[in-house]
C-alpha cells in the first residue's frame, strides 16, 4: 500500500477527543494571566518598595538595581515552585526568526547531601547560552561561543507547562560577547526608545506634560493552513520545506468563496479553543478566529498590546499552535505558500501609537480636520513611509513571502498608503491650506423595517494596500505568516522615530521664530505632503494600471523578489539611520544583510533538494510503473489483433510527458550544481532566476503526470484531498 493510501486509511479510522475543555466548569476571565508573574502577582508577593521600583523600571525605563532583582528573584521563585515549575530558562529570539531555550533546573545540592531550590537575582538577569551556533552573519567566528542573554523586565515571566512538569520562562534580550545584538528583541527595544523621546517632544508642544512615555502598539493577525498529521508526515515538502513543492491544482480551490468566515469544521473549532485557552493562561489577549479564504485556511487574532509584550505574544501563539495541532491530529503551517493556487498566510501588522495615559495618537476623533495633534502624528508617519519604502520592503523580504507578495491575494512589492475617504479628502484640504470640513458616512438604510439603521464609515477599505489605515492604526499587510514581527516594527518605529524628529524640529524652530503652533502646523504639513503624497494611493493595487503609473509617474521603487530587496540593508542612508538612532549599528546591519542572504541561499537550496528527491524517488517510480502497465496492455491488445486506439495514444502522452520529467530534472541538477561560488547576493541571484526556474519547470511536468497518472499509483497527498479532509 502507498504512502497516501496508508494515510487516507489512518485518517478513516482516526477517532479524535474534541472534549478536553470543560467550559462549563471553568471560568476564561479567572484563568486568563494564571501563569504570569503579571503586576497583580508582583504587587502581591513583592515588598512595596521593590514593587513600586520594578515598576518604574517597566514603565518608565529606570535602571534595575541588583539588590531589587535578588527580591524580585527570590518572590519569582516561591510562585513558580507553587505553580509545580522545576526549571526556568532565558527565553530570547535569535535571527533564525523563532524561539530559543536552555533549561537550568532550580535544584542546588546541600552539604547535607540534600538539595534546596534556589534562584538569585543574577541568575535572573544574566543568563549564558553558547552563541556559536545562532547566526550571527560573520559578528562572531564559529570558534568563539560566548553571548548572554539579559532579562527584559518589560515582558512578564510566565509558567509553561510540561507532560512532566513546567518551566519558569523569563523573556531576554541575546548579546554577542562583544555587545553586539544577535537577536530582534534588542533592536525592537531601542526602536521603541527612541519613538517615544521623539514623540512626547511633539506632544509637549501640545501642552501635554503628563505624558511620560509614548509607546507602539500592535495587533498581529495570523493566518495559518491546517492540514491532518497523516498528510503532512507523508508529504516530505511539508515536513522538510513547510510548503509543497509539487502538486496539481484540485478540481474545486477556493473559487467558489465559501471557505471564508464560514462555519468552522468541528475538529478544527475544538483545536482552537484549546489552543486560546492555554493561550489565556499564559496573558495572550486573543479575541477572534474563522475561517480565511483558501480551504484550510484559519486566523488567529490578539487585542492591540505593547510592540515589544505583542512580539513576544505572537511567538508564543506560534509555538502553541504548531505544538498542539498533534493533539488533535492535524499539523499547523505557517508557511505564507503552502499550496500553490490559493491564498498564502500572511500576519497583518496593525500598528499605532499610545501614551502612558492611554491616549491613541492615532485616534483621528469625530472631526479629525480639527485634530491637529493626530494630523501632526499621521502626517509623519505618510512622511516616513514616503521617504523609506524600501526599508519597509526589506522587513518583509524572504524566499517564503516572494511567493505570496504581488499575487491577486496580497499587497504587491511597492509600498504604497490608503488612508479611505475622509482622510484623503482632509490630506487635500490640508495640502491647500488649512483644512475646514470633515465627510461622514451617515447611516446605512437596509431597506427592512425591522432591522436597525447602521452607522456608515467614511470611508471603505482596501485590501489591496501594503499600508492601510484603519480607522486608528495602520495595518502593514505585507508582512509573511511565518514571520517574526519584531524586525518588521523595529524597522517601522525607527522611520516613524526619524519622521517625527524632523517634525519636532521643524515645529520647535517655527515656534521659536515667533509663530504660535496653530501656524507653524499650516506651514509645515502642507510641504511634507507636497512631497510624501507620491505614496498614497487608494485604487487597485493589483492592477497593470498602478504598477505602471507607481514605478514610471510616481517614481515608487518596485524590488519584486527578495534578492533586489535585501542590498537596501547595507546602503549608505540605511546605514546613517540606524546608527544614528542607535537602533543598529553598521556592523549589525551588515549581520543581518548576511543573514538573509545566507537563509534565501538555505531555503532555496533545500527546497531545490527536495524537489529532486521526491520526483525521483516517488514521482518517476509511479509513473514508471504505471507506463508499464499501460505499455504491457498495449501490447497485448496488439497481440490480440486489436487496435489500441486510445490506449496508445495515453501510451505516447505518459512517455512523452516523463520525458519531459526527466530532461527538467536533469537540468535542475545541473543548476544545482553550478551555483556560482562568490557573494551571498550572487548567490541568491543565480538561485532565483535559474533554480527556482527549473523547480517550476520540474513542478510543471510532475503535476501534468498527476492528472495523468492512475489514482492509485500516486503516491503523494494531493490537493483535492489535503486541503478538504479536516
Amino acid at each position: 500500500m502507498s504512502i497516501r493510501k496508508s494515510a487516507l486509511q489512518a485518517i478513516a479510522n482516526a477517532q479524535h477527543d474534541l472534549n478536553r475543555i470543560d467550559y462549563k466548569k471553568i471560568r476564561l476571565k479567572d484563568l486568563f494571566g494564571d501563569h504570569v508573574f503579571n503586576e497583580s502577582v508582583q504587587r502581591e508577593r513583592l515588598p512595596k518598595p521593590i514593587f513600586k521600583a520594578l515598576q518604574r523600571t517597566i514603565k518608565n525605563g529606570e535602571a534595575l538595581h541588583p539588590d531589587i532583582a535578588d527580591s524580585v528573584a527570590s518572590a519569582m521563585l516561591d510562585w513558580a515552585l507553587e505553580k509545580g515549575a522545576t526549571h526556568y530558562t532565558h527565553l530570547f529570539q535569535p535571527m533564525t526568526g523563532l524561539t530559543a531555550e536552555k533549561h537550568d533546573s532550580f535544584i542546588n545540592p546541600s552539604n547535607e547531601g540534600k538539595a534546596i531550590m534556589e534562584f538569585s537575582g543574577k541568575e535572573l538577569v544574566k543568563g549564558e547560552p553558547d552563541a556559536s551556533s545562532f547566526p550571527s552573519g560573520g559578528i562572531r567566528a564559529t570558534f568563539e561561543a560566548r553571548g548572554y542573554t539579559a532579562w527584559d523586565p518589560t515582558s512578564p515571566a510566565f509558567i509553561i507547562e510540561n507532560p512532566n512538569g513546567a518551566t519558569l520562562v523569563i523573556p531576554t534580550v541575546f548579546l554577542s560577547w562583544t555587545g553586539e545584538a544577535l537577536d530582534k528583541k534588542t533592536p525592537l527595544l531601542k526602536s521603541m526608545e527612541i519613538l517615544s523621546h521623539h514623540a512626547l517632544r511633539i506632544l509637549k508642544l501640545f501642552g501635554n506634560t503628563a505624558a511620560q512615555k509614548v509607546f507602539t502598539t500592535v495587533g498581529p493577525e495570523q493566518e495559518y493552513f491546517l492540514v491532518d498529521q497523516n498528510f503532512y508526515l507523508a508529504r516530505p515538502d511539508l515536513l522538510n520545506a513547510g510548503r509543497t513543492l509539487l502538486g496539481a491544482a484540485p478540481p474545486k480551490g477556493q473559487e467558489m468563496e465559501d471557505q471564508y468566515f464560514g462555519t468552522i469544521p468541528e475538529r478544527v473549532l475544538a483545536y482552537m479553543a484549546d489552543c486560546e485557552t492555554q493561550l489565556y493562561v499564559l496573558g495572550v489577549p486573543v479575541k477572534t478566529r474563522h475561517n480565511e479564504v483558501a480551504p484550510g485556511q484559519y486566523e488567529i487574532a490578539p487585542i492591540f498590546e505593547n510592540s515589544n509584550l505583542a512580539t513576544d505574544h505572537q511567538m508564543l501563539t506560534m509555538e502553541i499552535l504548531r505544538k498542539t495541532a498533534p493533539r488533535y491530529g492535524l499539523a499547523c503551517l505557517f508557511h505564507e505558500k503552502p499550496f500553490a493556487g490559493i491564498n498564502g498566510s500572511g500576519k497583518h501588522n496593525n500598528w499605532s501609537m499610545s501614551t502612558d495615559l492611554g491616549e491613541n495618537l492615532l485616534n483621528p476623533g469625530d472631526t479629525p480636520h480639527e485634530n491637529a495633534q493626530f494630523l501632526v502624528y499621521c502626517v509623519a508617519v505618510i512622511r516616513a513611509v514616503a521617504k523609506y519604502p524600501e526599508l519597509l520592503r526589506v522587513t518583509v523580504a524572504s524566499a517564503a513571502n516572494d511567493h505570496r507578495l504581488g499575487a491577486n491575494e496580497a499587497p504587491p512589492a511597492i509600498i504604497s498608503i490608503f488612508l479611505g475617504t475622509q482622510l484623503e479628502d482632509i490630506m487635500e484640504q490640508l495640502e491647500k491650506g488649512a483644512p475646514t470640513s470633515t465627510k461622514h458616512g451617515g447611516t446605512m438604510e437596509i431597506g427592512v423595517t425591522v432591522l436597525p439603521k447602521l452607522p456608515k464609515d467614511a470611508g471603505d477599505r482596501n485590501r489591496t494596500s501594503p499600508f492601510a489605515f484603519t480607522g486608528n492604526k495602520f495595518e502593514f499587510r505585507a508582512v509573511g505568516g511565518s514571520q517574526s514581527i519584531g524586525g518588521p516594527n523595529t524597522v517601522l518605529n525607527t522611520i516613524v522615530a526619524e519622521s517625527l524628529d524632523y517634525v519636532a524640529t521643524e515645529l520647535e524652530k517655527h515656534i521659536g521664530s515667533g509663530k504660535d503652533l496653530k501656524a507653524a502646523i499650516q506651514h509645515l504639513l502642507p510641504e511634507i505632503l507636497k512631497t510624501s503624497k507620491k505614496v498614497l494611493f487608494g485604487g487597485d493595487g493589483y492592477s497593470e494600471e498602478w504598477h505602471k503609473e507607481a514605478v514610471e509617474k510616481r517614481g515608487l521603487p518596485n524590488l519584486r523578489t527578495t534578492p533586489e530587496a535585501l542590498p537596501v540593508i547595507i546602503r549608505k542612508d540605511s546605514i546613517e539611520l540606524f546608527t544614528k538612532y542607535k537602533v543598529y549599528t553598521a556592523r549589525e546591519l551588515e549581520s543581518r544583510f548576511h543573514i538573509l542572504c545566507e537563509n534565501y541561499v538555505k531555503t532555496v537550496s533545500i527546497e531545490s533538494k527536495l524537489v529532486v528527491l521526491m520526483a525521483k524517488t516517488m514521482v518517476l517510480p509511479a509513473v514508471t510503473k504505471y507506463l508499464g502497465e499501460v505499455a504491457s496492455t498495449v501490447v497485448s491488445m496488439k497481440a490480440a489483433g486489436v487496435e489500441p486506439g486510445a490506449m496508445g495514444d495515453t501510451l505516447n502522452h505518459l512517455t512523452t510527458l516523463a520525458n519531459g520529467l526527466y530532461k527538467s530534472l536533469a537540468h535542475l541538477e545541473h543548476a544545482i550544481a553550478h551555483v556560482p561560488h562568490g557573494t551571498l547576493h550572487d548567490e541568491t541571484v543565480y538561485l532565483r532566476d535559474h533554480v527556482l526556474t527549473a523547480m517550476k519547470e520540474v513542478r510543471k511536468n510532475s503535476d501534468e503526470l498527476e492528472g495523468v497518472v492512475a489514482d492509485d499509483y500516486w503516491p503523494l497527498p494531493t490537493y483535492r484531498e489535503m486541503l478538504f479532509i479536516r
